[in-house]
């Protein structure tokens, strides 16, 4: 289904076709809240994963700690966020890592603080692939 958004830069609309994309995915970052589902996850991500019905894509993005595949992936940011907090990551950390620029978190916060990234060359998708 197209819709008016695919062309915004870092937009992942959590409609009901993404909220189906991530269900799974949301719903084993969301066991993160749980001190015993924390230590099973810890003691080995990977067997973790694996009681879960994710996708293989899901599964290494998670593994590989990749931020913005999870989102695209059907991944809900809120529920992205246990994971970032269950490796000691701020919000601003979280940010920065997603951002296209790949910036530090203090970077990211200063960026926040002066008024948030230039719309310049980040106004729609299809001019980043043009540059």
């Amino acid at each position: 289904m197209e819709t008016g958004y695919q062309d915004i830069p870092g937009t992942y609309v959590q409609d009901g076709e993404h909220c189906r994309k991530g269900y799974h995915l949301n719903q084993c970052l969301m066991t993160l809240n749980k001190a015993h589902c924390r230590e099973a996850f810890r003691a080995d991500e990977a067997a973790y994963l694996a009681g879960f019905k994710l996708t293989e894509p899901q599964r290494d993005a998670i593994l590989k700690r990749q931020w913005l595949e999870m989102l695209r992936l059907g991944g809900n940011v809120y529920f992205t966020f246990k994971l970032a907090a269950f490796d000691g990551m701020t919000m601003q950390d979280l940010g920065a890592a997603m951002s296209r620029e790949g910036m530090s978190g203090d970077e990211f916060r200063k960026m926040m603080l002066d008024g948030g990234r230039s719309i310049e060359g980040n106004r729609y998708v299809s001019e980043w692939e043009q540059n």
